[in-house]
């Protein structure tokens, strides 16, 4: 099971505020750069989060 962590859980919070934001500006609101924030998104749509 996936644990999230703080940044995971700002990445939902951001993607349920709107889901139609892309992942450079994703990754700017939750202060990370946009190739880590991609794999995060990612990871969380294996574990059926998204």
């Amino acid at each position: 099971m996936l644990k999230l962590d703080r940044i995971d859980i700002r990445i939902l919070h951001e993607l349920q505020r709107n889901r139609r934001v892309t992942n450079v500006e994703l990754a700017d609101l939750v202060h990370l750069s946009p190739s880590p924030c991609l794999m995060r998104v990612k990871k969380l749509q294996q574990a059926g989060f998204i």
